[in-house]
Parts: structure tokens; sequence; C-alpha cells
């Protein structure tokens, strides 16, 4: 499937254009060559046009490349205008903003993102908590919650959804070059699961492998969800994991399709604290960084 392109595209394709080569315009993105290469490719095809000439001695702009320029440039100017305008903004705003989330959430959809959520909002103190079970948001036990559910529940929550919140069988690349991919579920008899989780998953886990007559496939018993993921990156064996977090994993694979699921990933607050500065902040950016992520996750399993 073609995607647009995004900005990250054409900040490479000017990077490229100034400096003449994929490998220098690698160091001043502070990313890897490869990933440079590939978003040059990606804009090439979004727009139907070639935008360089590929040479021995590095990267020559073609006429419609060159006609191109001045204009990426100009989005350039606006798009680092903007970003000083709400750095200038970030800096007049201060507190501390308290986000729960299940740890392989956290980790995994949050982390990416802290050193940027600073930068921009240098003043705003952010807490993470992992604790398993709900927080009362209305009861000031978090202001932030990254939550999965079947419905939004709870008096005078509000927020918004990401993401149905599907999980299947993974195993990593190096896994299925030892073992296959089982196809079915008869099929993972002859493979090695992990199981656990922790809290209630680990429970549903755990009926789930019990129903399938599989709990004498389970070798390790992992404590969280995050055990489940490390346990799958090692290769270990095959378990359990949230999609909208593996399928986001270059180096692990999907066993299974989703399993059936009615739980929705939501992004609350509560409206005692939903319009106060930095809570508003800070839920508007990870909002609209979670989405960003959850939309090139779907551009990607649909390809």
């Amino acid at each position: 499937m073609q995607r647009d392109a995004d900005w990250n595209d054409w900040r490479a394709f000017l990077a490229v254009a100034r400096s003449g080569s994929t490998l220098s315009a690698a160091r001043a993105m502070r990313v890897s060559q490869t990933t440079v290469a590939r978003r040059i490719a990606c804009l090439e095809e979004a727009l139907g046009l070639g935008l360089f000439e590929r040479r021995s001695a590095g990267y020559a702009l073609t006429a419609a490349g060159g006609a191109l320029v001045a204009r990426a440039e100009a989005v350039e100017a606006a798009a680092l205008a903007a970003q000083a305008q709400a750095r200038a903004a970030g800096r007049s705003l201060s507190g501390t903003v308290r986000i729960t989330a299940e740890e392989i959430f956290s980790t995994a959809l949050l982390a990416p993102h802290l050193l940027e959520l600073h930068e921009t909002y240098p003043e705003v103190r952010i807490e993470i908590d992992n604790t398993i079970g709900l927080r009362d948001l209305a009861a000031g036990e978090a202001d932030i919650a990254l939550r999965s559910s079947e419905k939004m529940e709870g008096g005078g929550l509000v927020g918004r959804r990401l993401v149905a919140d599907n999980w299947t069988l993974y195993c990593s690349r190096s896994y299925a070059e030892r073992h296959g991919v089982p196809g079915s579920i008869p099929g993972l008899r002859a493979h090695t699961l992990v199981g656990g989780g922790g809290g209630q998953l680990a429970r549903e886990y755990g009926e789930w492998i019990e129903q399938a007559g599989l709990a004498d496939r389970v070798t390790v018993e992992q404590g969280s969800a995050t055990g489940l993921l490390s346990a799958v990156q090692t290769g270990l064996g095959i378990a359990v994991l949230p999609c909208v977090v593996a399928d986001a994993l270059p180096d692990i694979i999907r066993c299974l399709p989703p399993m059936a699921e009615r739980r929705q990933m939501w992004l609350l607050t509560h409206e005692r604290v939903r319009h106060q500065p930095a809570v508003r902040a800070v839920i508007d950016f990870l909002y609209e960084r979670l989405s960003a992520h959850v939309r090139n996750l779907q551009l990607r399993v649909a390809a």
C-alpha cells in the first residue's frame, strides 16, 4: 500500500540535497544511513518523481528534485518556527503530571517520547506509575491513564480512543529460523510456550493455554507482560503480546491472527484536571505521538 510522504521524508530529502550523500545526511539527522535511503525512496514513490541521481560520488539532484528544494525549505522554516513557539510556551508550564500505564505500554509506547516531551515542556515533571491494576483518576491517584478496557468506565473520565487492544502469539525471527512458525493452534504442540504475564493477563492467558491443551508446552512463567516480551525477543519461545507493541518490532513475527478481543486502548484523564495547563499539554502531546504510531503500524501491517 502506497503511503503519503511525511515531514521526516522531506527532512531526509533536504539533508541529502545539502550534503550530497545519505551517509552525511544520516549523521546530521542522527539516524541510520538505511533509514535516510528508505525515506528518500518513499518520498520518490509518493511523489512519482525521481529526486536524485545515484552516482558513485554521491546523490545529485535531478531537475525535479532541484525545483522542490525551495518549497521544502519553506516548510522546514515553518516547522522550526512552530517548534520554537511550542517550546517557548512549554517553558511557561510547570508542575507534576502523573501517568499510569501497564509496564509494557509504558516501556514500548510512552518511553520513546519522553525525551521530546521533556524538551518541549522542560518544567513539567513526569511520574510514571506501572502498578498492576487500575488507578482511580477521580481520587487523584493519577492524572492521565493509558488504559485498555472494553469501554471508557468511571465517573467523570474524559479521553480518546487510540486503537483496538488486540493480542496474539508472537515469536522472534531467530526462533522462527530454528523452529519454524506455527500456522495453527494444534501446530503449537511442537513449540515452546512462555506463560504468565501477571495479573488478569496471566489468568486469561493461562485459561486459553489450558483450553487449547497446551499447558505441558509452557516451560517458563513470566511475572509481567514486559517479561513475556523479553522472553520472545531472546528467542526463548512463543508468547502472547499486544499487537500495538509487537507489530512495531522488526525482530518479532506474528504466529497466529489476533485473538477475539473487545478491549480498546484509551488515553484518559478526569474532568477535574483536564483543563490544568500541564495535564492538557501532556495528554495532547501523547495523543498526537501515539496516534501517529498507530497510523504507521496500520500501514505496515497492511503492506
